[in-house]
């Protein structure tokens, strides 16, 4: 079992998940992009400013919570987490307590993103060259930064071959999510994507608020409903309508685009959750805090589960691996359905892949007890 801690500073062949639900190795190029160090954090923001009355007599605490404006309170509660009827590792299914909280209506959007970098100059994972020292031997032309990027392959080819439609892209980053040759122009309000894990923690910090545990995720999205199996209801199309962001037609080549969309989706294009939230299902995954393990449901606390704190997955026991949830603009029936409420994936936080950001919470008083 590999140390999460030293997570970073592995200097092997890796192999990643970087299908929705399955794992692939890969080959040597990938493994630099995945093996590439942590970028430097960014202070948190703070919610408060200390400043003058209008006499320069006592200071007064001036309260900003312009934060809230894009957040949705989701109120502390209890729910069955998990699923009997999943891939094995959302069992069993145990009634799980959470603190309220804040969490982001939408997933971080490029708009959003792009603030940040400018702020602080961030250089994500996949914008970096790799250490030719941490790779001796390794072809110095292969060392270069990009990320992983899907691409169909035109025919109808086998769900075992994920080389079919996955493929490491010189170039490929946030601000071009598919390679040199695409950009983000006119998409402020779509998810940002190929975005790490670090990528994800460093926005997080830098705006004040931080990623959510799976178990408020998951929470979040069921919406305070009982016995649901998706953000919106039990019915994949309720009157033929999808709900979501997600593949239909003969994946991975073939996309009928039902939902209105072939790629990703803007923000608020699909009805929110009975909490306010958009795209909890399909669009893009999202990360979470936790590091992965497949036992963790049974032996997790049952109020405010912080996540195990080291990582394995028997399917690559050498890899740490933190959670993703939600499910993706890839997800189909015929592949992966993480568009389900308690459908798990993880992979390598170092990762940056073209189906995946993230959204943010942030801990603080309910609305209605505001100063």
């Amino acid at each position: 079992m590999s140390n999460p801690d030293n997570n970073m500073e592995l200097k092997c062949m890796k192999s990643s998940s970087v299908g929705d639900g399955f794992s692939i190795a890969v080959n040597l190029i990938l493994m630099v992009v995945l093996c590439v160090a942590c970028g430097p954090k960014s202070p948190s923001t703070t919610p408060e400013q200390v400043t003058g009355t209008a006499d320069h007599s006592q200071p007064v605490i001036k309260r900003d919570y312009s934060w809230t404006n894009d957040m949705v309170w989701i109120p502390g509660g209890s729910y069955m987490r998990g699923s009997d009827a999943g891939q094995g590792d959302e069992k069993p299914v145990r009634e799980i307590t959470i603190s309220g909280f804040w969490m982001d209506q939408t997933e971080v959007t490029n708009e959003q993103f792009s603030r940040f970098v400018q702020d602080t100059g961030y250089v994500t994972v996949a914008e970096r060259k790799p250490d030719p020292s941490q790779f001796p031997g390794a072809d110095p032309s292969l060392l270069v930064a990009g990320a992983i990027v899907f691409e169909p392959p035109g025919q109808p080819v086998s769900l075992r071959n994920h080389y079919a439609w996955w493929r490491y892209v010189a170039g490929a980053n946030w601000r071009h999510p598919t390679g040199p040759g695409s950009d983000i122009q006119g998409n402020g309000n779509y998810p940002v994507t190929q975005i790490a894990w670090e990528d994800a923690v460093a926005y997080a910090r830098w705006a004040g608020k931080r990623l959510p545990s799976e178990a408020e995720w998951e929470y979040a999205a069921r919406g305070g409903v009982k016995d649901t199996e998706y953000t919106w209801g039990i019915e994949l199309t309720p009157d033929n309508q999808w709900k979501a962001n997600v593949w239909q037609g003969d994946f991975p080549n073939q996309n009928s685009v039902a939902d209105g969309h072939y790629w990703m989706a803007p923000a608020r294009q699909y009805e929110p959750n009975p909490r306010g939230l958009y795209d909890m299902a399909g669009n893009v995954w999202e990360w979470c805090l936790d590091w992965y393990m497949p036992d963790y449901y049974a032996k997790s606390p049952a109020k405010n589960p912080p996540g195990p704190n080291q990582s394995h997955d028997p399917n690559e026991p050498g890899i740490a691996k933190k959670i993703m949830r939600g499910g993706s603009y890839l997800c189909s029936d015929l592949y992966c359905e993480g568009y389900r409420l308690w459908w798990r994936m993880k992979s390598a936080p170092d990762t940056a892949m073209s189906h995946t950001g993230f959204r943010c919470v942030r801990e603080g008083l309910p609305p209605d007890q505001m100063p």
